[in-house]
């Protein structure tokens, strides 16, 4: 393939549009990142960034000469592809909202220049979004030509804490669309499936990674595989704990079930850890969006609606194991340890920690709230919660009645929990994560497991 560098602008400067901008810029393409909010516009610039993901802003940093931000469409007239990175939030019943999607395509249609261009959906849409997007084109493109404008979608899969490792050495990348628009995609992405690049200093190439494969679909099977994708690992993660569930009656350790079932190469072990349930701006969005889709076309989705459900019951788990230890939550300060949904991430959506924070307000427990990262985010997105910033882990546990591990950072899976307890009003712990491995001097609840801590034993081959 030839390598040759392409002019790329980006609509939306998000988790997945600065991932994209920073991937773009630095296997050799000049980019333009554009959004409509000055704000963050002016934060880039300043060479900050808005979100927490590992690395990123070094990547950003090194890629200065051929990376642009600005609030402006103009560049699109310039550009070889145009990505919408936008948000697709869901509304009340699941559905997808595309009026970001909407408001990038008409903004997009006015600077189209005429040539080959191609408009790339990179947000997780409903399928058919990409026709829709076609037709918004021709709605508002003067002179639009169906022949020169094509829409393709190429979903993103990375996984927030390390993005820039999904991107950089993706286990796929998937492209849907016309033949003349996806050989255009190829060659943009040349340098990434090739692994021609040089790696990043923050991001190296792992010694067993050769190349990506390159799945070429439809339109409809490229939205579909996305949606598919979050929904089957969301799926995986509800599975293992409906049975951790079912491990704690019985006197069975969802650890060492799910290493032996996750050594069969059919199902694998990744995405069956027991715990708190997943959380986040995809799996629940994607699931529901799933459900939707289905039920449009009069087709029902039990087995999808049961993976939401029983997350949905996880979190009432980890209240129900310290109530049945405390009896009552009035008068008692209960600490949760980990605000994000996920740990090496600032993102707060769908997080189970905050479904705990106000459960445990609710029954008039007072909060103490800690993470390594999220609580300047926190302070500005969970205004409506009750509860304690935490300024360290010992002012989180000073003089808790309780503490439930919400989110496993490594600051949490490290700690010397023995020399901490001293400061503890009453030693319980949920570990609603199960990252605590050995023996403390302290009453431990985990999720699929009523042996006490330290008593695992080790799956042997």
């Amino acid at each position: 393939m030839n390598h040759d560098s392409m002019k790329v602008a980006v609509i939306g400067t998000g988790y997945v549009g600065l991932g994209t901008a920073a991937l773009l810029a630095h296997i050799g393409h000049t980019v333009t990142g554009i959004d409509i909010s000055q704000d963050k516009i002016d934060l880039l610039r300043a060479g900050q960034v808005p979100i927490h993901e590992p690395g990123l802003d070094e990547l950003l940093a090194s890629v200065q000469g051929r990376l642009t931000w600005t609030t402006s469409y103009d560049s699109v007239h310039e550009a070889d592809v145009i990505f919408i990175c936008v948000g697709t939030p869901p509304g009340p019943d699941g559905t997808p909202d595309l009026q970001y999607v909407v408001s990038a395509a008409a903004s997009i249609a006015p600077h189209l220049n005429g040539h080959a261009q191609v408009i790339v959906n990179k947000s997780t849409v409903p399928i058919g979004t990409g026709d829709y997007v076609q037709r918004l084109l021709e709605d508002h493109a003067p002179g639009y030509d169906h022949e020169r404008h094509r829409v393709v979608s190429n979903p993103e899969f990375l996984r927030e804490g390390t993005a820039l490792q999904d991107s950089l050495y993706p286990d796929r990348i998937v492209l849907g669309g016309h033949p003349d628009a996806l050989h255009l995609m190829a060659r943009l992405y040349a340098p990434l499936i090739e692994q021609t690049f040089t790696p990043p200093a923050v991001a190296p190439r792992p010694d067993t990674y050769t190349r990506p494969a390159l799945v070429t679909t439809t339109l409809q099977s490229a939205e579909m595989i996305k949606y598919a994708a979050n929904a089957f690992l969301a799926l995986k993660i509800s599975f293992a704990n409906e049975i951790a569930g079912l491990c704690e009656r019985v006197g069975a350790d969802i650890e060492e079930v799910a290493t032996g079932i996750g050594m069969d190469t059919r199902i694998g072990r990744r995405f069956l850890n027991a715990g708190a349930g997943w959380g986040g701006s995809c799996f629940g969005k994607d699931t529901a969006g799933l459900i939707s889709a289905g039920r449009e076309h009069g087709y029902d989705m039990p087995i999808l609606q049961a993976a939401i459900d029983v997350n949905t019951r996880q979190r009432q788990v980890i209240i129900d194991k310290l109530m049945r230890q405390m009896r009552t939550l009035k008068g008692k300060r209960v600490t949760v340890l980990g605000m994000a949904f996920k740990p090496d991430t600032d993102d707060l959506r769908d997080a189970p920690a905050h479904d705990l924070i106000a459960r445990l307000h609710q029954l008039g427990a007072t909060v103490t709230a800690h993470d390594p990262i999220a609580m300047p985010r926190a302070a500005r997105e969970w205004q409506h919660l009750t509860y304690r910033e935490a300024t360290s882990i010992p002012d989180a546990l000073h003089r808790a009645d309780a503490v439930i591990i919400a989110t496993e950072w490594r600051d949490y899976r490290d700690l010397d929990w023995n020399a901490h307890l001293g400061g503890m009003r009453t030693r319980l712990i949920i570990d609603a994560r199960n990252i605590i491995r050995t023996p403390v001097d302290a009453h431990v609840e985990q999720i699929g497991r009523d042996a006490p801590v330290g008593e695992r034993r080790t799956v042997t081959t």
